[in-house]
């Protein structure tokens, strides 16, 4: 027994360690400290950092964080700069300015940068007061990146928001610069190939009628949604079934792009799917359990491809109709093209709040490894 033990920790341990490092794709990252803090009184606090951002986008932007984590897990005080972004090629610095009290756990800090660009963080100070009311600085490690960044990494830093939680951005590379305010070099992240989020509007599609550009940017903004829901996810994740009756979150995904490759000949052909279409389509448009034996073994990918392919389509054949087209009946259901487009819109958001549902009953993987183990 005690030779079983003794594996089945480290394999316990050592998914566990690799699972609080995560690559992901985002439009955005950020780098931190930690540092734990007790105090039985209120007490300001500062973080001063110097920052500059050189980028040809208006959304782009970078910015000081600082966040205040209690001991009961209750929301504490929190400032990233958003409402007041950096975006200045020249070096400036910048402080934020905070609160911690006796129900303080921990101060943790650092830098974000969002969407594309090079965006450059140096000199880090954090400043807290004493009992006298006078602020005295604490020890930032590497606080001018002095010790310069090796393969990706940031000596002293973690990366994301989380001292327990490692998260790397691919889009975004790491290095060290000889720009600098304080010392010989300076942080440097520099976002590329980053496809901004739609904005938060609707209508105004170009090449679209008003009612049809209405119906093309809310279908996008439900799929962006879905797709920053479950772009990160692993292998195990998309591929974990709930229970017997539920779903895999990839067969979901598929449904989507099922559903809507459906209402696309509905309404742009007049027609059901034909014997071929029905090959293709149907298991993932019905889902139960043909859709459970089918739809496993895919990177997200792959679901999302499928996804993308038909959205294109649709956008495309929508932008040839104008609002007369919308308003006509479909006959067969009695229902406007419009309305039928309104169901695929709505369709989506049923599903996407069902994806999420799932995504957050989903076990730690290493866990059931664990428990697999244990059951031989």
């Amino acid at each position: 027994m005690k030779k079983l033990i003794m594996p089945l920790l480290f394999l316990f341990f050592s998914i566990s360690y690799a699972q609080t490092q995560k690559v992901i794709s985002s439009d955005w990252t950020s780098f931190n400290q930690t540092i734990d803090i007790q105090t039985k009184v209120k007490k300001k606090f500062k973080v001063i950092a110097s920052v500059k951002a050189e980028t040809t986008e208006p959304i782009s932007w970078a910015g000081v964080w600082a966040r205040v984590d209690t001991k009961n897990d209750e929301e504490g005080f929190f400032d990233n700069m958003q409402d007041r972004p950096v975006k200045s090629k020249e070096w400036n610095s910048y402080t934020i300015e905070g609160t911690i009290d006796a129900n303080t756990k921990s101060l943790s800090f650092g830098g974000l940068c969002v969407n594309n660009g090079k965006f450059y963080f140096d000199k880090f100070e954090v400043l807290i007061e004493n009992d006298k009311g006078v602020f005295e600085p604490f020890t930032v490690l590497n606080a001018s990146f002095e010790t310069p960044v090796k393969n990706g990494d940031i000596p002293k830093w973690n990366f994301g928001t989380s001292k327990d939680v490692i998260v790397k951005v691919q889009e975004y590379k790491i290095s060290s610069d000889k720009s600098a305010v304080d010392g010989k070099s300076s942080l440097l992240l520099e976002g590329n190939g980053i496809k901004p989020r739609p904005e938060a509007k609707i209508g105004g599609v170009e090449g679209a009628s008003p009612k049809i550009g209405d119906m093309i940017s809310m279908l996008e903004d439900l799929k962006a949604r879905v797709e920053r829901t479950v772009k990160n996810m692993s292998q195990y994740e998309i591929d974990y079934l709930h229970d017997e009756e539920a779903n895999r979150i990839g067969a979901l995904v598929m449904h989507l792009a099922a559903a809507e490759k459906y209402y696309q000949v509905f309404t742009f052909e007049n027609r059901d799917f034909n014997e071929e279409e029905k090959k293709k389509w149907n298991t993932a448009l019905n889902l139960d359990q043909g859709g459970r034996d089918e739809f496993k073994g895919h990177s997200i990918q792959y679901y999302l491809d499928i996804y993308n392919e038909v959205r294109a389509k649709t956008i495309e054949e929508l932008k040839k109709r104008d609002d007369a087209w919308f308003a006509e009946v479909q006959l067969k259901y009695d229902m406007t093209n419009q309305y039928c487009w309104f169901h695929v819109m709505e369709h989506q958001s049923s599903h996407l709040g069902q994806i999420l549902f799932l995504k957050k009953r989903i076990p730690p993987q290493q866990k059931q490894i664990l428990e697999k183990e244990l059951k031989k």
